[in-house]
């Protein structure tokens, strides 16, 4: 193994600080008319088909956020043109929260969804934190929509989608957006102080436990109204790109590294945190079991059955940002070799197949043969996934990502 791919070493350091300038570098012309992010293609210029969406400006916000850190020119202008986009255009000023998106000549979507109200809450936080001006701004507007319409304080989960008017509410339920919202919460507790966030975070982070731990660490993903699993959800459009059918190894190993974050900075018993991290490390390993090299060639499939059989045998660029950030953060917190060895193993993966060594930034998704698709995600629309694992296997694994890279900035 060559070794620019292994964890620790001088070398991987230097791939790492290489690949968080080209991903920095590839951006920046993300910025829509009247503020907001651009989706971006394959060669990092605006694609107006998609229009101006939330959740994609509010990556970039953050992401800029980390440039800001990094001392990478012009962040800072970058973040301000993606903050006033979110308290512009994308809010709904008569009836609050943010739109999913709205179209390059102004006109807004319907619904108001979860997953771009916890990532709103993300930009806020990072936005504060540089010291933005409209910053604290952002995050106040967002904690106040999401904790009016998303948080289910009784049950201690967030509920998915309102109609525009927030009049109506789906019977839906979801776990990608309890995921982000539990990383936008922990990050909120990091940034602010409020450790009800985090408190918040841990009730999420329970009933995923629970749920995994009775699937055989399959994490169910989609759910009824009164939070039962619907393990037949889509299974006749099985690629959804944000509600595919059965279990998606991604997501557990995304959710292991959420779960050992929480585990390691909350103020639970010592082994509370210890069953905690284990169930991080059941996670880990059943969705490399079911996903990694299962169709004959490399790379980890997008989704499977409930008995671990791939669907969707596509690679999707996240997956493996995913778990370079998960392996890293259990080979620091356990010192298991084997973290060590996955963490290599997917550095070498994603050098050789995702990265863009000729046009910058990263492939977002490829066939089983390691083929570029844009099924699903269609050129390289934000910078979010992979520059976060350009940064995280350097961090403290108990803080959010911002705060612990402003902490190691300052140190």
């Amino acid at each position: 193994m060559d070794k620019k791919y292994e964890y620790g070493t001088e070398e991987n350091r230097a791939l790492l600080k290489r690949e968080t300038e080209n991903l920095l570098g590839f951006g920046h012309k993300f910025p829509a008319p009247g503020g907001g992010s651009a989706w971006l293609d394959n060669e990092g210029n605006p694609d107006p088909s998609h229009g101006i969406q939330t959740w994609i400006t509010c990556r970039m916000a953050h992401v800029y956020s980390l440039g800001t850190l990094l001392s990478h020119p012009g962040s800072e202008e970058l973040v301000d043109a993606a903050v006033e986009g979110l308290l512009g255009h994308l809010h709904d000023g008569a009836n609050g929260g943010w739109y999913p998106e709205i179209t390059w000549d102004g006109k807004p979507a319907p619904d108001k969804i979860c997953y771009a109200h916890a990532f709103v809450i993300l930009a806020g936080t990072s936005a504060t934190l540089i010291g933005r001006p409209r910053g604290p701004e952002l995050l106040g507007k967002a904690l106040d929509a999401y904790n009016k319409h998303f948080w289910d304080d009784e049950i201690g989960l967030a509920v998915d989608t309102w109609n525009t008017e927030f009049t109506k509410l789906d019977p839906y339920r979801g776990l990608n957006a309890n995921m982000h919202t539990t990383e936008a919460f922990l990050a909120v507790a990091d940034v602010t102080g409020d450790e009800e966030y985090r408190r918040r975070a841990g009730r999420i982070i329970d009933h995923v436990v629970d749920w995994a731990a009775n699937n055989e660490w399959r994490i169910p993903e989609h759910f009824n109204e009164d939070w039962t699993p619907d393990l037949e959800c889509n299974r006749d459009k099985p690629d959804d790109q944000f509600k595919p059918f059965g279990a998606t190894p991604g997501h557990g190993i995304e959710w292991a590294r959420l779960i050992t974050q929480y585990a390691l900075s909350s103020d639970r018993p010592q082994a509370e945190k210890d069953r905690l991290i284990d169930a991080a490390e059941h996670l880990f390993a059943r969705a490399l079991e079911d996903g990694w090299n299962r169709n004959g060639t490399v790379g980890l499939a997008y989704t499977t059955d409930w008995d671990g059989n791939p669907v969707v045998t596509d690679r999707m660029h996240w997956t493996l940002a995913e778990s370079v950030n998960t392996s890293a953060t259990l080979a620091k917190v356990t010192g298991k070799q084997v973290y060590k060895d996955w963490y290599a193993r997917f550095w070498q993966y994603i050098d050789e197949h995702l990265v863009d060594h000729d046009k910058g930034s990263w492939f977002h998704q490829l066939d089983k043969d390691n083929n570029v698709l844009d099924t699903v995600w269609p050129g390289k629309s934000d910078l979010y996934h992979a520059t976060q694992c350009t940064l995280i296997p350097l961090l403290d694994p108990a803080v959010s990502v911002a705060p612990a890279l402003k902490a190691a900035r300052e140190a």
